[in-house]
């Protein structure tokens, strides 16, 4: 249905030796009629009056392509009419009939004046407009709707059916998804019973783009983007993540992961160096570039980073261990080669100087396997068509980069070829090549608004498009023209998919134009039995989930049996329909206790009592919950959150208690490039530096003389167990932390516990525990002890036992709850006010403990408080805390009380 002029040209040449028989398929006969070849060059399109004389509005309105076609034939030619067999008397047939006879609907009557539409039959499905939640919704009910049909009509196959989509690179994962592209898993798999029907149905996909079926060119067009990109650490990553760059320098997944964390630590936000950023103006500042990310890695092989030492503006990154170092090396050859590689697709330059500069590139950057070698030839075969296609000019006209990425921009797209088509499967396509071919059903996914039909919009130094000629390119009347030989391809069904509602706010979306102006036209041909609009029969709003009981009940969405045949979203509807139930228990009854061990690590005693229901899970169960990794920052530091200042801060104070001179500790901080640039992160680090040096002066007098660790081996403690370990930070007689954060419950317990095993150990020493953090306005300091030796090993052996209960079950205690009840408590609150003091704890922000992943998997999500308060003490606990009336109670006061007992807190 449309041609371009150089192809009528070249049909017109052959005609002068040759017989030249064209089959052009046509909506309507009777417009042919009324639309004759004109002579005399190309006519100004908006000199076209052919559209006045059309009487259907579909043909008007969707047809202008094959109008301006016939207009540019040549005068003399002979038309042999091949009329189309007679459709079926439905919704679809007569619309079709309506085209061919070019007829206009009888349209709503007036007033006074019988309707002349036809009824619409109630069980006429053969034009249905599906509209759903977004996009994976449309590929589900599209699924539903072929096997519905393929139910219905035993003597309907797979390759009786077409879907065409106008986006089909961002429908294709979807589709691969939700249906079967390759044979079922058999019967006797684990969940057999409850796979989809779809997925037995074998889907081909045609005409992909060469980017996504060839890895190579894929490559090739993000170096192409990359070229005069800021060379962000996603999109580098990104060029690494391929297959062909992998294959190329050994990366492996775990090398992947490594690789990314290492980008982050060493601080790569965007740029190749400091040179690369010049046309932004930030060329004096060098780093989170990917040059002094590489200088830090590199670095970080052979020098630490405690002492300070760096060279140039590079500080050596920590923790990259010797197994990195081949890493590290193939890293840095690659950014090496990518840079060079950039910096040649630069400039101006012939298409042949382009085209070895790319095979060039492919060269330095990538290789495939013997298996794979067809991508090489390929991508080589692509550049060489483009110059050849060029002809003598590929070696004389220079041009730049946006260009080059033109000229190969129609090359990667998609492409038909023979073999993805009539192959016996269902196809799913593009609508360009199989535009005209029949199908008994014929599918249109993702025809929605803002995507259908293309904007089109012209380029700002294309004067032509101001005032286009007959015949000329428009895609917005293209994909027009593809909707109109859709409606006339489908011989027995017609299915419209589109995005209806917004998937996240249910806010009802418009249909496209197009498919408005469809359903207008079939409001106006026919009328519903209610009296309705007819499109009211035709389109089905979907549910937003697949478990909807609406897809499970007979008649609710079209049709007279159930829409769906999704076992597993019927087990959903059926369980979402019954009775409300609350979560199950975490666990149904403790575990049995763990087998008595000879000692137990200081740490993890530590690390228990600071968190009791993580340790369980990961002591006891083997479970550990990890954060997602978020992806790599592209963006400089303009501003740092609470989080980021406080890791600024951390390695300030560190460095500062290690000794090192304060202007050093600022340079080093500027080398890691975690501050923002310029005045910016000079105001950033004064802050930070405004809450160091105050914590640093007064932890001064009690850092005197060199600082120490002893080793710790209390015990027995409950038994035949021994607490074994190393308490660090000795200074003389006194264990002393100073913490960059807010002094918290869990820095004291650590203290706390550390001074018992080291009392236990060493009884003939009189030990304390000091620990320093800021405070409201200034710091604040906790002092414990001195302890009784024979008071810290009972003490000691009580959080043992307490931490051979924890291995049981999880123990309804939390760190700040529990804190804040045994304060009231042992300050001679009642229960009440120590109940008020853990549910303020355990619920109100900022950061309650309620939220916390851990607790969210052991006791639900939002839980309330009454999780911990409700269950009675156990017997253990309610003896050492008697008068508490909750087990949550009693086991706080257990492990709070000695400590508040012994701790002096002091505040500015």
């Amino acid at each position: 249905t449309r041609l371009p002029a150089d192809h009528l040209a070249v049909l017109d040449a052959l005609a002068e030796h040759r017989d030249v028989h064209l089959w052009l398929p046509h909506p309507s006969p009777a417009l042919w009629e009324q639309v004759a070849p004109r002579t005399g060059g190309p006519r100004r399109r908006r000199d076209d009056r052919t559209a006045d004389a059309i009487r259907h509005p579909l043909l008007a309105s969707l047809g202008r392509d094959v109008r301006e076609l016939q207009l540019r034939l040549p005068a003399d030619v002979h038309d042999h009419h091949h009329p189309s067999p007679e459709g079926p008397a439905t919704l679809l047939g007569r619309l079709q009939r309506d085209l061919c006879e070019d007829r206009a609907p009888a349209g709503p009557p007036r007033p006074g004046m019988s309707d002349a539409r036809p009824l619409l039959d109630a069980g006429d499905r053969s034009i249905q407009v599906h509209s759903c939640h977004g996009a994976d919704r449309q590929v589900e009910v599209l699924r539903e709707v072929v096997l519905g049909l393929l139910a219905a009509d035993p003597t309907l196959e797979p390759r009786d059916v077409l879907v065409m989509c106008p986006d089909i690179e961002s429908f294709a994962p979807l589709i691969s998804a939700s249906f079967g592209l390759g044979p079922a898993e058999g019967a006797g798999a684990p969940g057999a019973d409850l796979v989809h029907p779809g997925h037995r149905l074998q889907v081909r996909l045609a005409d992909r783009a060469l980017r996504q079926v060839n890895p190579l060119l894929g490559t090739l067009a993000a170096l192409l983007e990359l070229a005069d990109a800021r060379l962000t650490a996603s999109q580098v990553l990104d060029v690494m993540a391929s297959a062909p760059v992998r294959r190329r320098f050994r990366l492996d997944d775990d090398d992947l992961d490594r690789l990314r964390q290492l980008v982050t630590d060493s601080g790569v936000r965007w740029g190749l160096d400091g040179e690369h950023r010049r046309p932004y103006r930030l060329e004096g500042f060098a780093q989170n570039t990917w040059s002094a990310g590489l200088d830090r890695m590199l670095l970080g092989v052979a020098m630490s980073a405690d002492d300070q030492h760096w060279l140039g503006t590079a500080l050596p990154l920590d923790d990259v261990d010797s197994s990195d170092v081949d890493l590290v090396g193939r890293v840095a050859e690659l950014v090496d080669r990518l840079g060079a590689v950039l910096t040649g697709l630069t400039g101006r330059r012939t298409l042949a100087g382009w085209s070895a500069a790319l095979v060039g590139a492919l060269d330095a950057l990538t290789s495939t396997t013997p298996a794979d070698a067809w991508q090489a030839a390929q991508a080589r075969a692509e550049l060489a068509d483009v110059v050849r296609a060029a002809g003598p000019h590929a070696d004389s006209v220079p041009l730049a980069l946006a260009d080059v990425r033109g000229l190969l921009a129609d090359r990667l797209r998609g492409r038909p070829t023979r073999a993805n088509f009539r192959t016996g499967t269902l196809t799913v396509a593009t609508l360009v090549p199989m535009r005209s071919v029949p199908h008994r059903v014929v599918c249109l996914l993702g025809l929605d608004d803002g995507v259908f039909p293309r904007a089109g919009e012209g380029d700002g130094d294309d004067v032509l498009t101001r005032d286009p000629r007959v015949g000329e390119r428009d895609p917005r009347s293209e994909d027009r023209q593809l909707l109109l030989d859709a409606i006339c391809a489908a011989t027995e069904h017609l299915v419209v998919l589109h995005s209806g509602a917004d998937e996240r706010t249910n806010a009802r979306r418009p249909p496209a134009v197009p498919l408005g102006e469809l359903l207008d036209t079939l409001d106006a041909t026919v009328r519903a039995a209610d009296g309705g609009p007819a499109h009211e029969q035709v389109v089905v709003r979907h549910p937003l989930q697949p478990f909807d009981p609406r897809n499970f009940t007979a008649g609710a969405l079209g049709g007279d049996g159930p829409f769906s045949f999704d076992r597993a979203g019927l087990a959903g509807a059926v369980a979402a329909a019954g009775a409300r139930s609350g979560p199950p228990a975490f666990l149904d009854a403790p575990l049995a206790p763990p087998a008595e061990t000879e000692t137990v690590e200081l740490d993890a005693l530590i690390r228990f009592l600071e968190h009791p229901a993580k340790a369980f899970l990961r002591q006891r169960v083997g479970v550990s919950l990890y954060t997602e990794d978020s992806d790599p920052a592209d963006a400089l530091p303009v501003h740092l959150d609470g989080l980021q200042s406080w890791a600024v801060g951390s390695r300030l104070l560190r460095d500062r208690l290690a000794g090192h001179e304060l202007d050093r500790c600022r340079q080093a901080e500027w080398r890691r490039g975690e501050v923002p640039p310029g005045a910016l992160g000079h105001r950033v680090l004064e802050n930070v530096l405004a809450e160091v040096e105050p914590l640093v002066a007064a932890s001064r007098p009690l850092r005197v003389g060199e600082v120490a660790a002893r080793d710790v081996a209390a015990g027995p403690v409950g038994g035949r167990t021994r607490v074994v370990g190393t308490v660090g930070g000795l200074y003389g007689s006194a264990i002393v932390r100073v913490e960059y954060s807010r002094l918290a419950p869990k820095h004291r317990l650590r203290a706390w516990v550390q001074l018992l095993a080291l009392t236990a150990t060493h009884p003939d020493v009189a030990w304390r525990a000091v620990t320093l953090g800021r405070g409201r306005s200034g710091p604040t300091r906790s002092t414990l002890g001195p302890v009784d030796p024979g008071r810290a090993a009972a003490v000691l052996a009580d959080l043992v036992a307490l931490h051979r209960l924890g291995l049981c079950e999880p123990l309804p205690l939390t760190t700040l709850a529990g804190c804040a009840y045994a304060r009231a408590r042992v300050d001679g609150g009642s229960v009440t006010r120590a109940v008020a003091a853990a549910v303020a704890a355990w619920c109100d922000p900022p950061g309650p403990e309620r939220e916390d992943p851990v607790h969210e998997l052991v006791w639900g999500a939002g839980a309330p408080a009454s999780v911990l308060l409700d269950p009675p003490p156990d017997p253990a606990s309610a003896q050492r805390a008697p008068g508490e009336p909750s087990r949550f109670g009693a086991l706080a006061v257990r492990l709070w009380g000695p400590l508040l007992a012994a701790e002096e807190v002091d505040h500015p």
